[in-house]
């Protein structure tokens, strides 16, 4: 399973539509989640508004928090949009195996057997997150809370027992790129924990060139030692059915 999570306060502002840009990224089976850290008015209106559109055309999911609420609830918005991107996906996969029926159609004990399944898999399906950190000079006063958030989420993805990696990205970069690699993929997701020193907030909010420069790195990008064992769970983990890749 493969997914961008984008953090941001929405109001892109250079290059690319970063909707366009998150179509691209569903069409290539990557799902395009957003949490989004806004503030009150317009500007936060027009944001939100953006962070619904993106999550929408990339086939994800979108949470708004506002600025008051921010350390706390963005924490638990980044558990929740992951777990419920896994289990997203399984539905899908239960809904081909069903056809036009539902699990009400099923026998009670079928119906169990199913669930049992799906449980399982959103536990132990391996899965690749690019997170995509806005550091635009708005985000500036929020970065300490989306540092809380992703932290937790490193905690959260430890304690899965499927395969967690991933990779880290911030935009704009500081000489005219659109994203900066901050960590490349990795299995050791406690790595995330060092990376926030390293950023610095400034300049415009480039999030559609940000994402097609995510998608290049799903694509081409160089993987850890760990690249032809995670592929292998990816399209071969014990009870999944066959091409699951979201």
């Amino acid at each position: 399973m493969k997914q961008i999570l984008l953090i941001t306060d929405g109001c892109s502002n250079v290059g690319e539509s970063p909707v366009m840009a998150a179509a691209h990224a569903l069409q290539d089976g990557i799902t395009v989640n957003v949490i989004g850290v806004i503030d009150y008015g317009t500007i936060g209106e027009l944001g939100g508004r953006e962070i619904e559109e993106i999550a929408k055309a990339g086939g994800g999911l979108s949470r708004i928090v506002g600025t008051p609420q921010l350390a706390q609830t963005m924490q638990m918005m980044t558990r929740k949009t992951v777990v419920q991107t896994i289990q997203q996906a399984v539905n899908k996969e239960v809904k081909k195996i069903l056809g036009d029926g539902s699990l009400e159609d099923l026998p009670p004990a079928k119906r169990s057997q199913v669930v049992t399944v799906v449980d399982d898999l959103s536990e132990k399906a391996a899965l690749r997150i690019a997170l995509l950190i806005d550091a635009s000079a708005s985000m500036k006063p929020k970065l300490a809370a989306v540092e809380d958030a992703i932290r937790d989420l490193a905690l959260s993805l430890e304690a899965r027992e499927g395969i967690s990696e991933i990779s880290v990205f911030h935009f704009p970069g500081s000489t005219g790129e659109p994203a900066v690699l901050d960590m490349d993929w990795s299995m050791n997701v406690s790595d995330i924990r060092t990376l926030f020193g390293r950023i610095r907030m400034k300049g415009a909010t480039p999030t559609g060139p940000a994402i097609f420069k995510v998608l290049e790195h799903f694509r081409y990008g160089t993987l850890n030692e760990h690249q032809g064992r995670m592929a292998a769970h990816l399209d071969e983990e014990e009870g999944m059915p066959g091409g699951y890749v979201v």
